[in-house]
């Protein structure tokens, strides 16, 4: 049971403080770890119970393209199309 992790959801920016604290990355996962036996009231910030729900993510453009199947671009007054044959700016 010494290999037991317990996950964290440690935010990129705070990386470098949880590694400090013990905390170790998960590669295959993708997401920080601790062991079972370490202290978990250090990375209480960081730890979601199990059962708890995840907060609601925000859309992204990559999930509204999903739903409606068209990718939209911000139009700008003054774009010129790149063909491919020659720079744009010679």
């Amino acid at each position: 049971m010494a290999d037991s992790k317990i996950y964290l959801n440690v935010p990129f920016a705070q990386k470098d403080e949880a590694k400090a604290l013990g905390a170790r990355w998960d590669a295959a996962q993708k997401k920080w770890y601790i062991s079972a036996d370490k202290d978990i009231a250090l990375f209480a910030r960081w730890h979601a119970e199990s059962g708890a729900p995840e907060s609601p993510k925000s859309k992204t453009s990559a999930d509204k393209i999903a739903v409606t199947g068209v990718k939209t671009y911000a139009t700008v007054k003054d774009f010129v199309a790149y063909n491919g044959d020659a720079p744009p700016w010679d």
